[in-house]
């Protein structure tokens, strides 16, 4: 395989697999050499195996962390302070990409940042949505409430109103506070009851 037979078969998707070059008649190995030489030429980014991005300047669109992070963990979403921060719920930059799995936790750091997953329960593997990223593209991201649910859930002690209050949380205005319940129910938690009843008094003060 030559590099222009790979640029015409990615087009513009910003992520690509392995599995996408070996339909057809190929040879699976000077596939995967062409790969590795490529690598280590600077022309794709390897994120882990068998998952790579074109890399400047061949790049048509450049890939959305959260685009990444689905990749990197099929079956993941994008929760905890990483949603929080898009959804402009608390005011700190966060760097690394947080998602969740049903998978064991991980990490991996790339050329295009890094990405945390933590691990939950397949009973609590809801209150996620298709976020449209632009381009074209789009990412599992959870809710407001689930991603303040998730983080709350992973924390020790992060039902407490002294941690809630340590977030800063802001723009509670976006906060649905029915579905907030909904969902700290569905987690059948006594933990969650608790953060939930302390976050609607945060609301209820900022109303105030």
């Amino acid at each position: 395989m030559k590099f222009d037979e790979l640029l015409e078969i990615v087009d513009d998707e910003p992520i690509f697999e392995t599995g996408l070059l070996l339909a057809g008649d190929v040879d699976s190995k000077d596939v995967r050499r062409q790969l590795s030489r490529w690598t280590k030429l600077g022309r794709i980014i390897q994120l882990r195996r068998g998952l790579y991005s074109l890399a400047p300047p061949f790049q048509k669109i450049h890939p959305h962390p959260f685009t990444i992070s689905n990749h990197l963990v099929r079956g993941s979403y994008v929760s905890c302070q990483s949603a929080l921060a898009h959804y402009d719920l608390i005011p700190e930059y966060v760097p690394t990409v947080i998602g969740v799995s049903c998978s064991k936790p991980g990490r991996w750091d790339t050329d295009l940042g890094s990405f945390v997953f933590r691990h939950i329960k397949q009973d609590f593997f809801f209150g996620y949505l298709s976020e449209d990223l632009g381009s074209g593209h789009h990412a599992f991201l959870a809710s407001p409430e689930k991603a303040l649910l998730d983080l709350i859930h992973l924390t020790p002690k992060g039902d407490s109103l002294a941690f809630l209050e340590g977030l800063r949380l802001q723009n509670l205005d976006q906060v649905d506070v029915d579905n907030l319940e909904t969902l700290a129910r569905q987690f059948k938690r006594p933990k969650l009851l608790r953060a939930f009843d302390n976050i609607k008094s945060l609301i209820t003060e900022g109303e105030g």
